[in-house]
């Protein structure tokens, strides 16, 4: 389907694959030179070029989104924050097996969430804080209902990658999550996982609030330190 300038949003092969769709935005956002602060065509155009549903084009614009790639303004549409390319919004990892991959992606992680955490302790505004006692809020409510917390942790995470003022962190976890999204969420098919690690969420939030950069990586560390004796164990566990 052409567009004004000429660029073309070339339909995906297969309805419903957001890797594919989120590819063939790329390819639009590029070839149509769109620069930060420009509109993305609107959903039923994007509905149109590529061939697939409301709901398909919404979980891609969510995840770019949460990548910090784009910005939503309600009433207005979506715009690009951020210049993209072919390798933006994709980053192929590999893995041997379960527990080397968790284990491998959770040192990565390590060293970007202290970061995150010590820089929002220190940057937050009032806006980033209301954001994370929402998303926190949330991950408690899930976590007492159903004995874990999943996209609800997640959020609270990005929120805090959000509040550290450095949009990069939130592209690399949403990028690194995506890449084992077929395990990362639930490994070993445990709803317990790393369960243990929740009270520590509300002390490395309080943490942050309180703008004390090493408590909050004290805590990020604990909760890190669940996440991995849980990814060990259970692997163990596993093998028996």
């Amino acid at each position: 389907m052409p567009h004004a300038d000429g660029a073309t949003i070339r339909p995906i092969e297969t309805s419903g694959r957001r890797d594919a769709i989120l590819e063939a935005l790329t390819d639009f956002i590029v070839s149509s030179k769109l620069a930060p602060g420009d509109r993305l065509p609107p959903e039923r155009e994007l509905m149109a070029g590529l061939k697939v549903g409301r709901s398909s084009i919404r979980e891609a614009i969510g995840h770019m989104q949460a990548l910090g790639v784009v910005e939503i303004r309600r009433g207005s549409g979506t715009y690009l924050k951020r210049p993209v390319s072919e390798k933006t919004l994709f980053m192929p990892l590999s893995i041997a097996t379960q527990r080397d991959g968790l284990l491998q992606t959770l040192e990565v992680r390590r060293g970007l969430e202290v970061e995150a955490s010590m820089l929002a302790a220190k940057r937050a505004t009032a806006q980033d804080i209301d954001e994370m006692r929402a998303a926190l809020d949330a991950m408690e409510a899930e976590h007492l209902e159903f004995g874990t917390a999943g996209e609800a942790d997640l959020v609270f995470h990005l929120s805090i990658y959000k509040a550290s003022g450095n949009p990069l962190f939130e592209q690399l976890l949403g990028q690194m999550r995506e890449a084992f999204e077929s395990f990362f969420a639930q490994p070993f098919n445990r709803p317990d996982f790393a369960s243990s690690s929740f009270e520590f969420h509300r002390m490395l939030f309080d943490a942050i609030v309180a703008g004390d950069a090493e408590l909050a990586r004290q805590h990020t560390l604990a909760i890190l330190e669940v996440v991995e004796n849980d990814i060990v164990r259970m692997s163990d566990e596993e093998q028996q």
